[in-house]
């Protein structure tokens, strides 16, 4: 129902823009998020936009680099990421909120219960 692209291999300081597409009935009304895991490190939640799109939540970590969007015709999520550090690399998964119109904020694993298959990125130094 997910289905996370994009990934690939790019030098620090380079961009990525991440795709997820999903079916319309994990997405409309849903908050979408994007997390990531390194290797050996638990999966973090890096960003957040709200079913209507105009509310964004981002980590610490990648505030003022990445920008979450989502285009609600073609029922889509997208990461752009700037400013890549090698620190990033990870695989990143896209996730759908559990709930409808959630009008708090959701930035643990427990609140999606949608996920993507995810997508390697990789930054060299």
């Amino acid at each position: 129902q997910l289905q996370a692209s994009g990934g690939g291999l790019v030098q620090a300081g380079g961009s990525l823009r991440l795709s997820c597409a999903a079916s319309v009935s994990t997405f409309t009304n849903r908050r979408m998020a994007w997390f990531r895991q390194a290797p050996g490190k638990e999966r973090e939640v890096v960003a957040v936009v709200r079913w209507s799109g105009g509310s964004t939540y981002y980590a610490d970590s990648v505030k003022g680099r990445f920008t979450i969007s989502r285009d609600n015709a073609k029922n889509t999520v997208y990461l752009q990421m700037n400013s890549l550090k090698p620190e990033d690399t990870a695989v990143y998964y896209c996730a759908a909120d559990s709930v409808w119109r959630r009008t708090t904020v959701a930035v643990t694993e427990a609140s999606y219960a949608y996920w993507g298959q995810g997508t390697l990125v990789t930054v060299s130094s």
